[in-house]
C-alpha cells in the first residue's frame, strides 16, 4: 500500500531536552490519522519536522515516499498544512488573503477562492479584515488556505481550536469527505480526544515524546472498558452482596455501584433480578463505555507507573 506519510525513528532534542523520541509513523493514502497527546507531548514538534520547518536530531521523514529535505522542495506542491496559529495578513480581507495565496500557489482557476470560502462557510466574511475575525473563523481561514490548491496530503495541527460545536461538525464532515471521497491523506493532531475518535481511521497516542500506542479506530471499542453502574436504596449493602455473589463491585466517587464484571455488563437484567431478590431493588442500571479521553488517561497513567 502507498505510504503517504512516513517517519523513521524521528527524534528532536533541544539543549539536552528530548522533545521527540524515536517516532516511526506509517500513514497510508486516504487515511485520517489522529495524532493525540497532552499539550507539550511532542505533536507539534513532530509535525514541524515532517514539514521540513525544523531539522530532526535523528531520523528521517518521507512524504509520498520522497525524503523531506531542502532539495526535495517539489513535494510541497501536493501538501496543505496548518501548524499552530493560522497565519494571515491582518489588514487584508478574507478574500484578499485567499487571493494572494491562490497566486502564490500558481492556481489558475480564479473561482477556487469562492469555492473554498463556500466550503468553509466564509463567504459572508469575505470582506472582513483577517484581524477582526473570531478565533473560530481565523481557524477556518487557515484551513481554507491549506486546502486551496487541492492537496493530496493535509497536515493540520489542532484544526478545530476555537470552533463552536456546529463548526466542529462542519470541519469533521469536510475532512471525512476529502479523505473518503477524494482520497486525501490527513494527519490531524489534537488534544480534543473524543473529537478525534469520531473522525480518525487510525489513532496514535504520543506521550512525553514517545509514540506509546497505535490503534485502528475499528478496534478501539474492544479496548474501551465497559462498566455497569447501579443505584439503589442502599448501595453499600448492594455492592457487598454483588461481590459475594461473584460480581466484584465498588462504590465510585458519586456513591454509585460500579462493576466491570463481563457477565453483569452483558446481562444487567440478571443483576436486577438478583438485587430485587435480595430486597435491594435498583433504581437505576446503566451500561457505560469509557470514552477515548478516559482510555488515554488510563494508558498514560499505566505508562508512568511502568517507568517508576
Amino acid at each position: 500500500m502507498h505510504q503517504a506519510i512516513q517517519t523513521n525513528r524521528l527524534s528532536k532534542s533541544y539543549k539536552g531536552f528530548q522533545a521527540v523520541k524515536g517516532i516511526s509513523l506509517n500513514i497510508n493514502k486516504g487515511e485520517i490519522y489522529g495524532f493525540i497527546g497532552l499539550n507539550g507531548a511532542g505533536k507539534t514538534t513532530t509535525i514541524r519536522m515532517l514539514l521540513g520547518l525544523i531539522r530532526p536530531t535523528h531520523g528521517t521523514c518521507y512524504i509520498n515516499e520522497k525524503k523531506v529535505s531542502l532539495k526535495n522542495h517539489s513535494i510541497w506542491r501536493k501538501v496543505g498544512y496548518m501548524v499552530e496559529t493560522p497565519y494571515s495578513y491582518p489588514e487584508l480581507t478574507v478574500k484578499e488573503n485567499l487571493e494572494i495565496y491562490r497566486r502564490l500557489r500558481l492556481i489558475s482557476n480564479k473561482n477556487k477562492v469562492s469555492e473554498v470560502m463556500n466550503q468553509l462557510n466564509l463567504t459572508r466574511y469575505a470582506q472582513k479584515k483577517a484581524k477582526d475575525l473570531s478565533l473560530g473563523n481565523a481557524q477556518r481561514l487557515g484551513i481554507a488556505k491549506a486546502i486551496l490548491h487541492t492537496p493530496e496530503i493535509l497536515i493540520l495541527d489542532e484544526p478545530v481550536n476555537g470552533l463552536d460545536p456546529a463548526g466542529i461538525v462542519e470541519i469533521r464532515d469536510l475532512l471525512q469527505d476529502l479523505a473518503f471521497n477524494k482520497g486525501v491523506t490527513i494527519l490531524i493532531s489534537s488534544h480534543l480526544l473524543d473529537e478525534v475518535a469520531k473522525i480518525a481511521t487510525k489513532i496514535g497516542i504520543i506521550h512525553e515524546g514517545e509514540l506509546i500506542q497505535e490503534i485502528e479506530s475499528t478496534k478501539l471499542n474492544k479496548l474501551l472498558n465497559q462498566r455497569l453502574t447501579i443505584d439503589s436504596q442502599d448501595n453499600k449493602s448492594a455492592a457487598s452482596k454483588m461481590s459475594k455473589a461473584g460480581y466484584f463491585s465498588v462504590l465510585n466517587k458519586d456513591g454509585l455501584i460500579e462493576t466491570y464484571n463481563k457477565k453483569a455488563i452483558l446481562h444487567p437484567d440478571e443483576i436486577s433480578r438478583f438485587l430485587v431478590y435480595e430486597g435491594l431493588p435498583p433504581t437505576r442500571l446503566t451500561v457505560e463505555e469509557e470514552n477515548l479521553e478516559s482510555y488515554f488517561l488510563r494508558i498514560i497513567k499505566g505508562k508512568g507507573e511502568m517507568l517508576q
